[in-house]
């Protein structure tokens, strides 16, 4: 499995299987067929299926799928059995609403530490978490064994901040900066644009009203 190509649509699809196995989990159902996944999801069963035999198939003949197996696996594949150490580079409004968002560390995403170079911001807390200086950020990365960095500052300072990071041994960005990071192989980001998601919405608003 670890030598296989996987697509890059099916990897995108991968945590919707796992916020909906997750709500029929809560809901204590404890099997679901590919067609019951497809009514839910708006996929196809033929889809889950293709996708699901990237990694193995998981279900059984006539049985389907066991939801809290499947939901585990996909949490495995997704690495999200195990805990990732977070920080976040920008504690304005877009940092401190990440940081508060409970539902990443129920998922495994915790925020141990907060920066800005806003000396106003400092000292302040989001959640029990002290917003630091700038000047403290490469020391804490070296020390605390951090996993990801989330960059949530403007773009003129995102790629010396990540340059600075990768220093220090950061392997993954998740970047909120309007810059695409060039960053060396080994070292992996997700770029979120949000006005680009906003962008996509008014195309489909205008197609739908033609």
């Amino acid at each position: 499995m670890a030598e296989k190509e996987i697509s890059q649509a099916v990897i995108s699809r991968l945590p919707r299987y796992l916020r909906f196995l997750g709500e029929l989990k809560d809901q204590g159902i404890e099997r679901v067929s590919s067609q019951e996944l497809s009514d839910i999801m708006k996929v196809t069963a033929s889809q889950i299926r293709q996708d699901f035999n990237n990694f193995g198939g998981f279900g059984q003949q006539g049985y389907g799928y066991n939801v809290e197996f499947l939901y585990n696996e996909i949490g495995k594949i997704l690495g999200i059995d195990k805990q990732h150490k977070l920080i976040v580079v920008g504690a304005g409004h877009l940092g401190q609403a990440l940081v508060n968002y409970t539902n990443f560390t129920r998922r495994g995403f915790v925020f141990i530490g907060a920066f800005d170079k806003n000396e106003a911001l400092c000292g302040t807390k989001i959640r029990d978490i002290e917003v630091r200086p700038m000047n403290e950020l490469k020391d804490f990365v070296k020390k605390n064994d951090i996993d990801i960095a989330v960059l949530t500052i403007p773009k003129d300072q995102a790629v010396k901040v990540a340059g600075e990071l990768i220093e220090c041994g950061i392997k993954a960005f998740w970047n909120f900066a309007h810059v695409d990071l060039d960053v060396p192989k080994g070292v992996q980001v997700e770029n979120v644009h949000l006005s680009d998601s906003l962008m996509k919405l008014s195309y489909s608003m205008t197609q739908f009203d033609e």
